[in-house]
């Protein structure tokens, strides 16, 4: 599923790949029409448009330096502790099970990763397992919407696409985590590549492995919308 794909690619560390990729983003998105590409155009025109400087010290202030924000999934529901392991080990056994192999100096857990892998599999089982993560989904929709950033559409566009429904006590209980000082991140974030094997050669759209780096988007630039 294409779309899974491209928004995957919406939330990676803006690069000049990326800017270059908007219009096809756009095309993917026209072509399966599971989401309304509407409420995409004012983030889709900003990372086309603005300075790219711009564009990556915002996504760091947004994503790297404020951990309610956080991209890794496990983080707002375990935090550092044991059961976060755990429950990323369960996920990377899911990955093998469907022939998806990682490097392990990336975490299972982080968002744009899983999204690929769910590009991979059938739209009704992409959903049931988009559905499980709703409510954290739900709960980093409302707090990018309450930063006025337009990143807010992409987990809209996700929680659409699962289909679920979202639990109000549970959207709660995860907007209680709070904001950690920027000084405590500074060696929290590391650059750390994802590669995909042959076995999965169906993640990239232009046919190629794809390397997923937190500070760079190495990857190919989408293709194959028809």
């Amino acid at each position: 599923m294409k779309t899974l794909q491209a928004l995957s690619v919406l939330l990676h560390y803006p690069s000049t790949e990326l800017q270059q990729s908007v219009g096809d983003i756009r095309q993917v998105l026209a072509n399966e029409e599971l989401v309304a590409q509407e409420s995409l155009g004012p983030l889709l025109r900003q990372l086309a448009e603005d300075d790219l400087l711009t564009l990556q010290a915002r996504y760091v202030d947004l994503f790297d330096r404020t951990p309610r924000l956080s991209l890794y999934l496990f983080e707002h529901v375990h935090g550092d502790s044991r059961d976060r392991g755990q429950a990323m080990v369960d996920l990377l056994q899911l990955y093998q099970k469907h022939g998806l192999e990682i490097d392990t100096s990336e975490l299972p857990d982080y968002l744009p990763l899983f999204l690929e892998f769910l590009a991979t599999l059938p739209l009704p089982e992409a959903r049931s397992l988009l559905g499980e993560t709703a409510h954290i989904l739900a709960a980093l929709q409302q707090r990018l919407e309450e930063r006025e950033s337009h990143y807010a559409a992409v987990i809209s566009a996700l929680l659409t696409l699962s289909q679920a429904e979202v639990s109000p006590e549970a959207v709660s209980a995860l907007r209680e985590l709070p904001d950690a000082a920027p000084e405590m991140l500074d060696q929290q974030w590391e650059e750390a590549p994802v590669t995909f094997g042959p076995e999965c050669h169906q993640v990239s759209l232009a046919e190629q492995p794809i390397v997923i780096d937190r500070h760079r988007l190495n990857k190919p630039t989408i293709k194959g919308a028809s």
